[in-house]
């Protein structure tokens, strides 16, 4: 049931038929009260100066965009770096330190996927999760960061920082519930929008590959992999930060009597301790030069 539901809420958002169209034409006025509360809500707020540079990456639409790889690309440039999210789908609750400059301190359940891929993609740096992210920013500060990343953070206006929002598209430019917009970029208030394509691109690399493949996903918006995938026996879509269980995949390997099962990097934190035969998708992001200058001028001007 949960399934069906995030998937419909994906195709009404992006994708919608003519009945989702009605449907959203129906709920702009409840979209116009959420997005003047939003509007409200970021008036109020006034940007503290945590003492620490901190850049924020995310966007403004509901489902994935590509944060995880652009951060993972932005942070690994610097040293004394952190990562700091919200560590949506864990186990866990407050402010868990996921790793230090050297260590995995704790498993994937209790890290959530994301905070896990960081941990793996970036050698280097503090992974923190944690639902007040102020709290995650002054432990990374307290840890020796002087950098610190923020996953999807534009709507914390109560943080000073810089602001990079990937550019979704989208032929619904409404707010929720009519559109898939959380909040608009507002005028009074600084933000680069960055564009796939342009400033930073999408390099897939295929490792133990196989000769009978079966897809297995739980991203948000699993049809953004069609134009990287390889030919594969099934396709096997999970809802976005899905908690797999061994048999899921065994079912599957059953089924398609596959030699491999296909999953992204955010699948491969989740079920590599299962001991059963993978295919990697795994993919980077190269960021145009053009964005580096960005943060470093950020950086000089704020030191």
């Amino acid at each position: 049931m949960k399934k069906n539901l995030v998937f419909w809420v994906e195709e009404y958002f992006y994708s919608p038929n003519l009945l989702q169209k009605l449907l959203s034409i129906l709920l702009l006025p409840l979209s116009w009260l959420y997005c003047f509360g939003m509007y409200l809500r970021f008036k109020s707020k006034t940007a503290e100066d945590l003492g620490i540079n901190i850049v924020s990456v995310g966007n403004l639409s509901v489902g994935g965009s590509g944060k995880t790889p652009l951060v993972s690309a932005l942070a690994l440039r610097y040293e004394n770096v952190a990562v700091v999210l919200r560590g949506y789908g864990r186990a866990s609750r407050g402010l868990v330190v996921v790793k230090d400059s050297q260590n995995i301190l704790c498993d994937v359940n209790v890290s959530g996927d994301e905070a896990m891929i960081y941990a793996h993609k970036i050698p280097h740096a503090i992974i923190i999760v944690s639902e007040e992210r102020k709290a995650g920013i002054k432990k990374a500060k307290e840890m020796g960061a002087k950098l610190v990343f923020l996953d999807d953070a534009y709507s914390k206006h109560d943080i000073k920082k810089l602001d990079l929002l990937i550019e979704v598209k989208s032929t619904n430019s409404a707010c929720l519930p009519s559109g898939a917009f959380r909040e608009r970029v507002w005028s009074t208030k600084a933000a680069l929008l960055v564009q796939e394509g342009v400033d930073f691109k999408r390099v897939v690399e295929l490792k133990n590959k196989s000769a009978k493949m079966s897809l297995v996903t739980a991203i948000a918006r699993p049809s953004r992999l069609d134009k990287f995938l390889p030919e594969v026996v099934s396709k096997n879509y999970f809802e976005d930060h899905h908690s797999f269980v061994k048999e899921e995949l065994l079912a599957v390997l059953q089924k398609d009597k596959s030699e491999s099962i296909l999953v992204t990097y955010k699948d491969f934190v989740k079920v590599e301790s299962f001991n059963l035969p993978l295919s990697l998708l795994d993919l980077h992001v190269e960021v145009d030069k053009r964005i580096f200058k960005i943060i470093g001028d950020y950086i000089a001007k704020e030191n």
